[in-house]
């Protein structure tokens, strides 16, 4: 690694897939296809997974541009610090160390993995324009970035942003967390689909669930009328506390478009009788937002922290695999 390397690795660690690619100092993207995580062989093959993907990236990247990467960034799911992995209920793994996910001498940074989405969409992404907002993907679970003055906030021991986790029915289902009534219970694409199958006996997936209520079903009505109603609920404490600017929804039930953000529009604005609902956008990167945020990640492993503030979305997008 030297110190005019023209690029970073970039690696977005999902429970059971892997996407990575080089990006250079203008956001040019070169990806590779993904890679699986192996969790199902335990937390360190996933450990072992992670460095083999790295390793090939990096002698894309060597044979491309002729050194070593200034930096590695890794987006990761569960609880970690900027270097350690130390917990994650997906994986399985416990106090891993960035070190043990790169070569000896790459400086590398983690993240958590929506947090690190969050950093993209305020970098270049659907946050760009203000200061303070939600960053919500709403897929198989639900979590947030809590983004303060353009940056992720993860609070006093990275648990920041767990808004699936907060109660809006206190004598209502059990969460697979332990707890009773959390939002991911009624809201996440996954119970969406899951509480469809169990009033209706049919099986369709959240998206499916949508357009059945769209056209009319009863009970996929009923199930996306309650999913409206708890997001409602907790967006409606949070914008109470915090006073975003803009929520920024992403994730697979996001894909609905205004079939969900104009009921969610309404129902947040009915429960916040005293002041106006910050505005609701959809999220600018998608699936990547991972990824580019974990080069955000790498160029500030590398010292430059402000690498990004002029990527085009049109550049980076332009070198992803379809």
């Amino acid at each position: 690694m030297t110190a005019a390397s023209e690029y970073v690795v970039a690696l977005d660690v999902g429970g059971t897939a892997m996407k990575g690619g080089l990006v250079t100092r203008r956001g040019e993207v070169t990806a590779l296809e993904g890679r699986a995580t192996g969790r199902e062989n335990g937390p360190a093959a996933v450990v072992l997974a992670i460095r083999a993907y790295v390793d090939e990236l990096v002698e894309l990247g060597v044979s491309r541009f002729g050194s070593e990467p200034a930096g590695v960034g890794l987006a990761v799911p569960g609880i970690v610090t900027s270097t350690t992995a130390l917990y994650s209920a997906n994986i399985g793994w416990r106090d891993v160390p960035a070190t043990a996910l790169v070569p000896p001498g790459v400086p590398a940074r983690l993240g958590h993995d929506v947090q690190t989405g969050g950093l993209a969409e305020s970098v270049f992404g659907a946050g760009r324009d203000v200061d303070d907002f939600l960053f919500l993907p709403i897929g198989t679970g639900i979590a947030g970035a809590v983004v303060i003055r353009g940056e992720p906030y993860g609070g006093a021991n990275g648990w920041g942003g767990e808004i699936g986790h907060t109660p809006v029915w206190p004598s209502g289902e059990q969460c697979a967390c332990g707890q009773i009534g959390c939002l991911e219970t009624y809201a996440s694409a996954s119970a969406v689909a899951r509480r469809f199958t169990t009033r209706s006996g049919r099986t369709a997936t959240a998206k499916e669930v949508v357009a059945l209520a769209l056209e009319g079903d009863p009970a996929a009505g009923e199930v996306f009328d309650e999913a409206v109603e708890t997001l409602a609920i907790s967006l409606a404490s949070y914008v109470l506390l915090l006073d975003p600017c803009v929520i920024v929804l992403g994730g697979g039930l996001s894909e609905a478009g205004r079939a969900l953000s104009d009921p969610l529009r309404e129902r947040l604005a009915a429960r916040l009788a005293f002041r106006e609902p910050p505005p609701l956008r959809p999220a600018a990167l998608g699936m990547h937002a991972g990824m580019f945020g974990a080069a955000l990640l790498g160029w500030r492993a590398a010292g430059e922290p402000d690498m990004g503030r002029d990527w085009s979305l049109d550049v980076l997008r332009g070198g992803l695999v379809s």
